[in-house]
């Protein structure tokens, strides 16, 4: 899933890169320039989530959290 996001959004430039040239002088190509632009967004934003959710998870690994059971209640 993730070399995957990282191929699509590699794709994504090299799509802004020729329509780069051409944003200027035609009004479609503005269009197609700033949807790929957002798309392309929309890709490193899900990247970054999977990046967060596998550094919460290491950590939530490192500081494991102690079930507290209802015998520990009456203990004291």
């Amino acid at each position: 899933m993730k070399k995957d996001l990282i191929k699509s959004i590699k794709e994504k430039e090299a799509h802004l890169a020729k329509l780069a040239a051409h944003v200027d002088t035609n009004f479609i190509c503005s269009e197609l320039y700033n949807k790929v632009v957002i798309e392309k967004a929309i890709l490193k934003k899900q990247l970054d989530d999977i990046n967060r959710i596998k550094l919460a998870e290491k950590v939530i690994r490192l500081f494991p959290r102690k079930k507290t059971l209802i015998c520990d209640y009456f203990n004291s």
